[in-house]
């Protein structure tokens, strides 16, 4: 009874922090609190769950021994009303299957064409009030992203900008708010109300059933020669070409989306919450952007890759707020992960969880060079230390690593590059209009500002 109690008090005390939006400082803290950077704790007498910010362990677990870890069955039963058999609730043969069926479209040559960021890109300038007012900055973002990725993913646009109260927009909120509360408690998972989480994934198929149909119903001959030729060629067209089974189509689609909208948008909620209190990383990205496009030339693939202070600054956000900053595997056998220096192996049993704490690893102090004039604390968004400085491996881990490394990296990098050139070419300054020390993480399967983020832009003085 005593142990029950222990362990009913533990889930009580996480869910309290993800409540507060402490998730993954909590995290932290565990390990802070016993002064090391890994830890283990059982929440039910018989499976263990360990935590780690450790960059050996994390490579074992994410490379070196990428067949003893995985998602598991349990993960896969919470996603399934959400993700089904999706390429993010997988393992084995149904995993590699996913990211085949995905991988395609993610391939630098579909990435060079900009035109659906750019059209996407205008509507999003064309929204933001006038220079010097207000705007949460936040909610523009994920609506923009959603839009992007609609149009990428099924060539239909929701067009959200144009709707701040889009019942898409609102369903994936609702259904990842409550997925992720039954995912932290799942122990007591029955105890949490369910209806509108099913309701929201009832109305987000309700959007892409009939594209999907009308997708299958495609002839392959058209398929084939979409994916050859015409620049309206989406991933759903490319998913088509291979499957024309309808519950594979939406488990990937629904899976994509969910990655393709959160990541980005929160990424770059950040950047500019950053970039605001220091408003000197602002103006020199800026110059560096003036320099290489001009204040209205049309950023390519290329000239993207050539803005050197472009990619410092979503390396240093993606640092310190990794967009998923938790990330969770369990034990799919019996195996080993590397002790502490000097220390034996730690042994891991079937079953067991393995809680990967990115954002903890990120800003461990001693996996930095001392702080001094020429490099940041590593606690400080600093742009400039990536001039001069190269993470040591499997320390800097923002889209995971080893084979489940994040097949839309590239994607995401690009879409997040060609936002912020648009809005450095359009805006001189920004202003952070509100308490910037209150903001936190919010930990809802992405990582994300957990309140808005009030941004004042400003264009040139004429």
């Amino acid at each position: 009874m005593a142990f029950r109690n222990a362990a009913t008090k533990l889930y009580i005390d996480i869910g309290v922090h993800q409540y507060n939006n402490k998730l993954a400082q909590w995290c932290n803290d565990t390990l802070d609190g016993a002064q090391t950077d890994y830890a283990e704790f059982s929440l039910t007498g018989k499976k263990r769950v360990l935590i780690t910010r450790d960059p050996e362990q994390i490579k074992a677990i994410l490379a070196t021994k990428f067949a003893n870890f995985g998602h598991g069955p349990q993960w896969n039963r919470l996603w399934r009303p959400f993700l089904g058999e999706g390429i993010f609730a997988t393992d084995g043969d149904d995993w590699h299957r996913s990211r085949r069926l995905i991988r395609p479209m993610f391939v630098k040559e579909r990435l060079r064409d900009l035109v659906i960021f750019d059209n996407c890109t205008r509507k999003l300038l064309s929204k933001l009030p006038p220079s010097g007012v207000t705007v949460d900055i936040k909610d523009l973002f994920y609506r923009w992203t959603l839009d992007t990725t609609t149009e990428f993913l099924l060539g239909h646009n929701v067009n959200s900008l144009e709707n701040p109260n889009n019942e898409i927009a609102e369903a994936m909120a609702v259904a990842q708010r409550i997925q992720m509360y039954l995912f932290v408690l799942n122990p007591i998972a029955a105890l949490i109300p369910k209806g509108d989480y099913f309701r929201s994934i009832t109305r987000l198929e309700e959007f892409i059933e009939p594209i999907i149909q009308r997708a299958i119903a495609m002839p392959q001959h058209e398929l084939e020669e979409l994916s050859r030729t015409d620049s309206q060629y989406t991933l759903l067209h490319s998913i088509a070409r291979v499957t024309k089974d309808r519950k594979i189509i939406r488990d990937e689609i629904m899976s994509v989306l969910l990655a393709g909208r959160d990541t980005t948008a929160s990424t770059l909620s950040w950047v500019l919450y950053e970039m605001a209190y220091a408003p000197e990383t602002w103006a020199k990205l800026r110059e560096e952007v003036l320099s290489e496009l001009g204040p209205h030339g049309m950023p390519t693939y290329e000239s993207l890759k050539n803005i050197q202070y472009l990619k410092n600054a979503l390396n240093e956000v993606l640092r310190l707020h990794p967009a998923v900053p938790i990330n969770i595997r369990q034990a799919l056998e019996n195996t080993t992960i590397p002790g502490a220096p000097g220390q034996p192996d730690v042994v891991i049993l079937k079953g067991d969880t393995v809680t990967i704490n990115t954002i903890g690893m990120h800003t461990r102090k001693d996996l930095y060079p001392p702080a001094s004039k020429t490099f940041a604390s590593p606690a400080v968004f600093s742009p400039e230390r990536w001039e001069h400085w190269t993470p040591a491996p499997w320390t800097y881990t923002p889209f995971s690593g080893g084979p489940r490394i994040c097949v839309g990296q590239n994607f995401a990098l690009t879409e997040m590059a060609f936002c912020l050139v648009r809005l450095a070419q359009t805006f001189e300054r920004l202003e952070y209009r509100g308490d910037w020390h209150a903001q936190s993480l919010r930990a809802d399967i992405i990582g994300t500002p957990a309140l808005e983020v009030p941004i004042a832009l400003f264009e040139p003085e004429l």
